[in-house]
């Protein structure tokens, strides 16, 4: 008897327009032409504002109110970055807002990371009622929350010492990301189990476990969660104002809102420029491995 053999043909990918309509010239303009307007559009949209606050922190505060559009009619004004370095005190503010963001960041990966580790490695028998809890509390708008948070920082328990003022009140909240907590754990229940076996087998413990195999295998989550971590903490601005009184260690998003009445619109933009500029090129540094884990997939390939 002969097999009956279907013809191996690719699976032709459906869209808007056929592949018949794709091949007819007209089809073909018009495509090319919508996927160029677009790309402008994107490129007009994204990188615009980007451009003219560059353009904006090395011109001179008549023109920018005067023709804010023309490339630099009275020349350029490089002097307007070392005012806001200098006299704005924009060195003080940058330095603290690296540290508030590295403290984030540092307490931001140590929960999400442990707490992953414990739901989805460990897996004790409670762990299901944990991940329950901790998903809830993604349901819970932040804005509800300032008030208790702020009580539990005024007067925390067991210290009984208020963090108001010390850059514990932000650090100690950051690191309550159960959105962090979550994506971790979804990581790690990718992970091959036969890999925890074999290291259990050989005389690996819970910590030896965690540190050198589960963390070595998740530099693809542990970067999506660093440049989250980095730049919502480096962007922040309510709690921060809350929290931080003292302006000698407030972060640049509390200290530019409040000095731009009194600062030369130059000088502002210029500072503005400098604090925008740190989270921008900190993703491009690490785009590569922030898009490799965006898709949250396993760490092994094959």
């Amino acid at each position: 008897m002969k097999r009956s053999t279907k013809s191996s043909k690719p699976a032709l990918e459906r869209g808007i327009v056929s592949a018949y309509e794709r091949r007819q010239t007209g089809t073909r303009i018009s495509v090319g032409a919508i996927n160029v307007f677009l790309f402008l559009f994107l490129m007009l949209a994204c990188l615009g504002p980007m451009y003219l606050l560059i353009k904006f922190a090395i011109t001179p505060t008549q023109d920018i109110i005067r023709t804010p559009l023309a490339m630099f009619p009275n020349g350029v004004e490089w002097s307007n970055l070392s005012r806001a370095w200098t006299e704005v005190r924009v060195s003080r503010y940058f330095m603290n807002t690296i540290l508030i963001a590295s403290g984030s960041w540092f307490f931001q990966l140590l929960v999400a990371t442990t707490g992953g580790y414990v739901l989805s490695v460990l897996r004790p028998k409670y762990a299901s009622i944990l991940n329950a809890l901790v998903i809830c509390t993604l349901f819970v708008p932040s804005v509800v929350l300032l008030v208790p948070l702020y009580l539990t920082i005024l007067n925390p328990p067991v210290i009984n010492t208020s963090l108001v003022n010390t850059v514990w009140a932000v650090w100690l909240p950051a690191g309550a990301s159960a959105f962090n907590v979550v994506i971790v754990t979804r990581f790690f229940d990718s992970l091959p189990r036969e890999i925890f076996e074999a290291a259990r087998v050989d005389g690996a413990g819970p910590f030896t476990l965690f540190w050198r195999v589960v963390l070595p295998m998740s530099k693809p989550i542990l970067g999506v969660v660093s440049v989250f971590a980095f730049i919502a903490a480096w962007k922040d601005f309510l709690w921060p104002m809350l929290v931080l009184k003292d302006p000698m260690i407030q972060p640049l998003s509390v200290r530019l809102p409040a000095i731009q009445a009194q600062t030369e619109l130059g000088v502002f933009l210029a500072a503005l420029a400098i604090s925008t500029a740190v989270p921008v090129v900190f993703f491009l540094v690490f785009q590569k491995l922030f898009l490799s884990g965006a898709g949250l997939g396993g760490a092994l390939k094959g």
